[in-house]
Parts: structure tokens; C-alpha cells; sequence
């Protein structure tokens, strides 16, 4: 009897080897991105089929916010993600102690001011309420493109690192409203104009082509606000990155780009 579990207990004890060894090859070909839905979710589905190809399956995880993506890939629970341009992963990284680090630059999304109560800049009346992004630089973003209409003035050193402390002149008195990005697209209709990001623009259902003013393609925040895919400091070199950045910087990727988003989003490979 004692001999009969014995073997019992080394059949078990094997077979849950073999498992575990099997479960961490799989996971070794499986690499798993976190990305907001639109376009970054959306782009990454294309590269699919290549990285399948190469033997690793793609496993993509939806985000509707700026921080959990970045977060579950410093814990290891994502081996990258694809949502955030570099200077906001700079800021993150020093207020979170994060070691995360940009692998490729993928796309520029053109950032808009869309329309609410107000259809036109012109309409604009005094202390009319115009909602930017709350994080620091897409709020110094948005301010750049309001004073590249000419609706206020920032301090001339303010740059990317500008916020409402910055603006001189404001001759609307507009009221400027910080809101967490997410939710600008949500509350267009209870403010006069809200400046939003991209990809919330588009996930909103909204093209560059209803915006009443976009970034110009030589702009400051052109050449700055790329997004980026992201990986955990060390993983640079590892051959899940490696395929990822290879499968996405193609041209069938650039070609999706081009064809799917009328000017929204543009490549810069």
C-alpha cells in the first residue's frame, strides 16, 4: 500500500512538472500589450497574423485610462503596452517610480479643439468654459493649440511644461476647465469647446475632420507627442520585443494607418 502511493505521489509530482514546464513555454509565446481601444487596440490587431507567424500569439488588454496600463507593465503583468506619448511616460516614470522606456515611435495623433454649446472660435464669448486634459502634458498640449488660435498667451518659456499658471493673456477670460482626459469627450455638450486627445476623440466617434482646429503637422507637439510602445527597463532587447517592434513598424501597419483614419492618426516610420 505504502509503495502503490509512492508511485502515485511521483506520477503526480512529474505530471504537474511537465504542466508547469509547459505553462511557462506557452507564456514565453505569448505576448500580451495593454492598449487603449482606439487606435492603438486597433493597430495592434493588424500585426497579428505576423506575429502568429513567428510563433508568439498576441493578446491585447483594453484600457480606458493613462495609468493601469503603465503600471501592470512595471508589475510584469503586461510585457508592454502602446497608449502614451513620451513625455507624459517621462512625468509618469518621476511621480510613480516607474522604470519604463519607449521602444518605438509609432504614430502622431493630432490633437483638436472640438465643438460644444459654441460651433465656431469665432462664436467664443467672454467666459466661455473650454475643458483641457488635468495630466501635465497634455494640458500644456492642449494650451499650445488654444494659443495657436490666438485665444490666449502663454509665458514665452512655458513650452511643453505649460499650464494655466502660464497663460498672460486670456482676452475672453475664458474659463479654462481641467478634466481627466477620458472624460473630455463625455462632457463636450456641458462646456463651449474642450481640446481632447485622439484617440478619445475618435473612440467618441469623432474624425479630424469635425474639429474646429488640429495641430499643425509641423508643430512643437508633432515632432514631440509620438506614441510609443513600452516595455519595462531591461526588456528592451528581448525577443518578445524585438517581434513586437518589428511586426509593428511594417508596412502593412503604416498602409492600415493610411487607408483607416483620414488624417487622425499619422505615421511617422
Amino acid at each position: 500500500m505504502k509503495k502503490k502511493l509512492i508511485n502515485t505521489l511521483l506520477i503526480l509530482a512529474v505530471t504537474t512538472a511537465l504542466f508547469t514546464g509547459c505553462g511557462k513555454e506557452n507564456d514565453e509565446k505569448v505576448i500580451k500589450v495593454g492598449a487603449s481601444p482606439t487606435p492603438h487596440a486597433e493597430i495592434l490587431e493588424v500585426i497579428a497574423d505576423n506575429l502568429e507567424e513567428k510563433g508568439y500569439t498576441l493578446e491585447i488588454v483594453e484600457y480606458n485610462d493613462y495609468i493601469i496600463p503603465n503600471t501592470a507593465t512595471e508589475s510584469g503583468e503586461l510585457d508592454a503596452n502602446f497608449f502614451q506619448h513620451q513625455p507624459y511616460l517621462d512625468d509618469f516614470n518621476a511621480e510613480n517610480g516607474t522604470h519604463l522606456v519607449s521602444v518605438a515611435g509609432v504614430h502622431f495623433e493630432p490633437f483638436g479643439i472640438y465643438a460644444g454649446k459654441t460651433k465656431s472660435l469665432d462664436a467664443l464669448q467672454k467666459g466661455a468654459i473650454v475643458a483641457v486634459p488635468n495630466d501635465t502634458t497634455n494640458e500644456a498640449r492642449a494650451l499650445l493649440l488654444l494659443e495657436a488660435q490666438g485665444l490666449i498667451s502663454l509665458k514665452e518659456d512655458a513650452g511643453m511644461t505649460a499650464t494655466i499658471a502660464d497663460i498672460v493673456e486670456n482676452p475672453l477670460n475664458l474659463e479654462i476647465k481641467e478634466l481627466e482626459a477620458a472624460q473630455l469627450s463625455r462632457t463636450i455638450h456641458d462646456v463651449d469647446i474642450a481640446c481632447i486627445n485622439g484617440n478619445y476623440a475618435a473612440e467618441a466617434g469623432y474624425s479630424i475632420s469635425d474639429a474646429l482646429a488640429v495641430e499643425s503637422a509641423d508643430s512643437l507637439a508633432a515632432q514631440t507627442y509620438v506614441n510609443i510602445i513600452v516595455v519595462k527597463d531591461g526588456k528592451e532587447d528581448s525577443e518578445k520585443t524585438k517581434a513586437l517592434v518589428d511586426a509593428i513598424l511594417s508596412d502593412e501597419v503604416r498602409d492600415y494607418i493610411n487607408t483607416n483614419y483620414n488624417g487622425g492618426v499619422v505615421p511617422i516610420f
